[in-house]
């Protein structure tokens, strides 16, 4: 519904009249000579002239007069402008199955519209740019189609792409499609056994996981430039070799396949040695001793005593629950500390033999013996260490 209204400001009695695009009376005062119902006074007064306009057509968009009868007369302007939506958007895809890196083309169309709409693409979240095409037609109404071209990816399947319609008349008018994206497969190796290093004599376990559209129907496990070891046992996409060694050495690989392509995955098997374990030993504790005898004099007063003896002696001992191999740092302290206590037992003994050279008399007092009295005694003790025996004394 349309609203026309004619005001006049300090209207003198003047008639008042409605006029149509047509120049066609519409009103004269308060009376409709035109015989169209769809018209309706509102209010008529001095100074206004309602009229109003039910269920709009294209026919009556145009320019509208409201005219004073006076000398001159006067005249004023209303445009009336009518909207038509277009209808719903019709979405067509040149390929309903799209295959991964093809280009596919959609077109969407908007029919019977006024003023033309405006088409827009969105594929996702992203806008893409289409190519318009405005036709008028007969009836002076636009049909507007756009056209989208882009290439697929496997990233694509299941993404919507939508038409929306850009139009005065309407809001969120829109139409989407669904693409479907067949792609080759996707694979990847994962080792299920064992979870760090392959040792010898251990079981080796690999699950192929793969995904692809349509559903990879075959899987096959190959090992690159040799044979797949005999006794391997491939059950579906796992493979799984018992007892490894070293002559199974390289690279598995596992391919699998669909109608659009095929894709691997490659596995390299490097087996190492397997590791040397010893058990625990049950004794609490180990000790070694090395022990050093070491003799040297004592000079009292001119006597000799015995030899006496100096013990070095090297513990080592074990924690509790250590294990019975070899431990080489262990003995390479020990024979450093034993090499260093001789070095230094020799600076000693070096140094004592150089201090304790000497000339020394067993029978001091060989004539006092025989003496009759004392200052015969004195006499012959003086004297008798000019005649009596020298003898030297080595300790080592």
């Amino acid at each position: 519904m349309a609203i026309i209204s004619c005001r006049v400001k300090n209207n003198d009695d003047s008639v008042i009249q409605l006029l149509n695009p047509n120049r066609q009376t519409i009103y004269f005062r308060d009376m409709r000579p035109l015989k169209d119902s769809r018209f309706q006074l509102v209010n008529f007064s001095d100074n206004e002239l309602r009229v109003s306009l039910s269920n709009v057509s294209l026919s009556d968009e145009g320019r509208y007069v409201c005219q004073l009868y006076t000398d001159p007369p006067q005249e004023a302007y209303a445009e009336i402008t009518v909207l038509i939506p277009p209808g719903n958007p019709i979405i067509e895809a040149r390929d309903e199955v799209l295959s991964e890196g093809n280009e596919t083309e959609m077109t969407c169309t908007a029919m019977s519209s006024k003023p033309a709409a405006i088409i827009r693409w969105m594929k996702g979240d992203k806008e893409l740019p289409g190519k318009p095409k405005v036709e008028l037609t007969y009836d002076k109404m636009y049909t507007v189609t756009s056209r989208l071209t882009f290439t697929v990816s496997k990233e694509d399947d299941g993404v919507p792409v939508a038409c929306i319609v850009d139009h005065p008349a309407v809001k969120d008018f829109q139409a989407q499609k669904y693409l479907e994206v067949q792609y080759k497969p996707e694979v990847k190796i994962v080792v299920e056994f064992p979870q760090g290093l392959t040792r010898e004599g251990e079981n080796l376990e690999l699950s192929c996981k793969f995904r692809g559209k349509p559903e990879p129907q075959r899987v096959n496990w190959l090992k690159v430039d040799d044979d797949v070891p005999s006794h391997a046992v491939i059950t579906g996409a796992d493979l799984y070799i018992e007892n490894l060694n070293k002559s199974y050495n390289g690279t598995y690989r596992c391919v699998a396949s669909n109608s659009i392509g095929e894709a691997y995955d490659d596995y390299t098997l490097y087996v190492y040695d397997a590791p040397t374990t010893t058990p625990k030993s049950t004794t609490a504790t180990t000790t070694t001793i090395i022990t050093t005898t070491i003799s040297y004099p004592e000079i009292n007063q001119g006597t000799v005593s015995p030899p006496r003896n100096l013990f070095i002696s090297v513990y080592s001992r074990a924690g509790e629950g250590a294990p019975r191999t070899v431990d080489h740092a262990v003995i390479g302290g020990v024979v450093a500390v034993v090499v260093f206590a001789m070095l230094c037992l020799l600076i000693v003994l070096g140094r004592y033999f150089a201090r304790h050279k000497g000339t020394y008399f067993t029978h001091e007092a060989k004539g006092a013996d025989d003496a009759a009295d004392a200052d015969t005694a004195i006499i012959n003790a003086e004297g008798g260490h000019t005649n009596s025996d020298e003898k030297k004394e080595y300790y080592i």
